[in-house]
């Protein structure tokens, strides 16, 4: 694998984000003038996309602070709170999409301009070569985020052919095939747009308010207290309740342990759980250990007397 400087990583997220900003702009102008709602809803999409990387990446910095005084859990919901905001972001942007493509498809209108889709072809190219370019220095670096915003660039140019498409045939389509009504394809991609919005951001809703709400990980919480009743001199383990917070996990659960154990050994005994948690799991960014009796071993005790 080839190193690259952090810097130039950098450096090629800026040029991606530059050269974002300045195609969605061109279709937001494209689009107006030359009526075509398609390309409207695409730029859009592109601006509202764009916003969102550079919240998620803030956001990332932000989350990879280390725990202080006044946030003692870290600042890891500051990742869920940048994805709940873009999600929001794209269900207005989709809104926006349909309430003009409505407008559009109720009101009498001509055909897009067919200068549109020189347009949409170039857009088409550029965000394929921004892809390429963007994935070779995250493949050189081997960065996910800078993987993810690569994609970025490939998904706004998979929406983009679909709006030449659309295009394409309320351009051409009325009069090749003696169907007038052909000229709202434009609208009707449009609406596909905004529908594709739509899930996108539910898919980043979702998980977003699960953190925000410390909605329990069940299957970590399963693998954590296996890993833990794995250990010699653990009785068994209850009440493990594991929630997440950015790329990391907060865990609580209790301990049962042998009633005969002094305070001083049973405090020894959580902390070698601890440490063989976090050894195993690398995202766990915090371990809160509650020792009880095992009752089990009481009464075996008390046969026993």
């Amino acid at each position: 694998m080839a190193f690259m400087p952090q810097s130039h990583l950098q450096r090629n997220t800026t040029i991606g984000f530059a050269t974002s900003v300045a195609l969605a702009l061109v279709k937001l102008a494209a689009g107006t003038w030359g009526r075509s709602s398609a390309l409207v809803a695409d730029a859009v999409e592109s601006l509202a996309d764009t916003i969102g990387s550079v919240l998620v990446w803030q956001a990332l910095r932000v989350a990879a602070k280390p725990p202080d005084k006044d946030h003692p859990y870290g600042y890891g919901k500051a990742e869920a709170l940048a994805a709940l905001a873009v999600g929001a972001l794209l269900v207005v942007a989709a809104l926006y999409i349909v309430a003009k493509s409505f407008h559009e498809i109720v009101t009498p209108h001509e055909a897009p301009a067919p200068w549109t889709l020189a347009v949409l072809v170039a857009v088409v190219l550029v965000k394929e070569l921004l892809f390429r370019f963007v994935m070779r220095g995250a493949d050189a670096f081997d960065s996910d985020a800078a993987r993810a915003d690569a994609w970025h660039h490939r998904s706004d140019a998979i929406t983009s052919a679909a709006a030449f498409v659309g295009v394409t045939v309320a351009v051409w389509g009325p009069a090749a095939f003696d169907v007038p009504t052909l000229v709202l394809a434009d609208e009707a991609a449009a609406m596909l747009a905004s529908g594709i919005i739509l899930i996108t951001a539910t898919r980043l809703i979702r998980p977003a308010l699960r953190e925000l709400l410390d909605a329990a990980a069940h299957e970590m919480a399963e693998q954590v207290a296996a890993a833990a009743r794995g250990i010699e001199g653990v009785a068994d383990v209850e009440k493990v309740f594991v929630r997440k917070s950015g790329s990391g996990y907060h865990v609580d659960m209790h301990l049962h342990v042998d009633p005969d154990l002094s305070v001083r050994v049973a405090h020894a005994l959580a902390g070698q759980v601890k440490a063989a948690l976090r050894a195993e799991f690398a995202n766990l960014t915090g371990v809160l250990i509650h020792v009880e009796p095992s009752e089990v071993a009481e009464a075996v005790h008390t046969e026993q007397q």
